[in-house]
């Protein structure tokens, strides 16, 4: 007999305990992840005050830090570090989720997470359209930028303290220029 894995959906995911724990759905498979590291924390509220006070000054939509369940689909359900959603794009926001793709999503990289940040995840983001996601390193203080079209095999743009550029830039926030030493410090 053929063996075939049970997918879970997000109802599942929704009957699942409190542990403390981030649990997500990638292709109905479940992901566990612990709670991250003071670094990550601090990269994550670097990233969070700034595109935070920069969208809402302008009215440009509404930025979302974890844990905040992202519904691709009834068997993906991811939660990015931070999330972005264009003011045209709110009707996506439920009381309990954000059901559809975000226009950015962000993932700072730990130890744990590395392999499906970096692969899983990403695949998902693209298949399911969301606009741009960023992987930031906190250890090697480094930002990979996948956008727009094509494969997302290699980043739109890599920022680097060690090889530079250290600015990133997004259509997404016109005029932010987003310094490494602002994520980072």
């Amino acid at each position: 007999m053929g063996g075939s894995t049970l997918k879970l959906t997000y109802a599942d995911l929704l009957a699942f305990p409190e542990d403390g724990k981030r649990h997500e759905l990638i292709d109905g498979e479940h992901y566990v992840s612990a709670a991250p590291t003071l670094r990550h924390q601090a990269v994550l509220k670097n990233l969070f005050f700034v595109l935070h006070a920069f969208v809402r000054t302008r009215g440009l939509g509404e930025v979302f830090f974890a844990p905040v369940d992202v519904v691709l689909s009834d068997q993906d359900v991811i939660e990015p570090d931070l999330l972005f959603v264009r003011r045209e794009s709110l009707a996506i926001l439920e009381e309990r989720c954000v059901r559809g793709a975000p226009d950015l999503a962000v993932e700072v990289i730990s130890p744990s997470t590395r392999n499906t940040d970096m692969s899983r995840k990403r695949r998902a983001y693209r298949r399911f359209g969301v606009g741009e996601y960023w992987l930031v390193d906190p250890l090697a203080e480094t930002v990979a930028v996948f956008r727009g079209g094509g494969d997302w095999q290699e980043p739109a743009a890599r920022l680097s303290h060690a090889t530079g550029p250290d600015t990133l830039t997004s259509p997404l926030f016109p005029n932010l220029v987003l310094t490494l030493d602002q994520i980072f410090e």
